[in-house]
């Protein structure tokens, strides 16, 4: 992904009409975006519908930017937003517990069985969590975002963050302490 100061960069440009710049924009943040969305979601075409709205805002809001968090962080809150809307208009999405197959060059087949069954525990518990929880954790260790820019991102005090991080953990660590109990027994 491109650096905060090229974003910034491709930011100031979309505000002044750059529409190469904002494909370039939409190029580095498409798919970090898109996994955001596709994760709270698990439907890839409302998730893309969402996509283009958060895209659409970006476009339009460019000029309003102000610079008090990183680039991605204010595309991130945008994306946080427009799903957590998309929530309160339908409810929550039911999770199914078809999982994709996770490809592995392994020559070892056990290592390939294992992996694959710990993926599918850390996603079952991952959606076992409450969604500001599961962004949160989502946030923090794929997006690798702060505590602060995270605060930032969900509109919330970074306490607020903190907390929903420790209990998030807690949470998933009895959860998948409790799955892989029940797999070996």
């Amino acid at each position: 992904m491109s650096t905060n100061a090229e974003l910034t960069f491709l930011m100031n440009a979309m505000a002044n009409g750059d529409k190469k710049a904002f494909a370039a924009f939409y190029k580095a943040m498409e798919r970090p975006v898109f996994k955001f969305i596709v994760s709270k979601l698990n439907d890839p075409f409302e998730a893309n519908d969402i996509l283009h709205e958060v895209f659409m805002d970006v476009w339009r809001s460019a000029g309003k930017f102000e610079g008090r968090s990183a680039v991605k962080t204010w595309v991130f809150g945008i994306a946080y937003r427009k799903t957590m809307d998309h929530f309160r208009k339908h409810g929550r999405v039911t999770v199914t517990d078809d999982m994709p197959e996770l490809e592995d060059d392994s020559p070892d087949a056990v290592a390939c069985l294992n992996a694959t069954q710990e993926a599918a525990h850390l996603r079952f518990c991952m959606d076992e969590l409450k969604v500001e929880h599961r962004s949160a954790i989502e946030l923090a260790f794929f997006e690798d975002m702060s505590y602060g820019e995270i605060a930032h991102v969900a509109d919330t005090p970074e306490g607020t963050i903190k907390t929903r991080i420790f209990h998030a953990k807690k949470l998933l660590l009895r959860c998948l302490s409790g799955r892989m109990k029940e797999a070996t027994t």
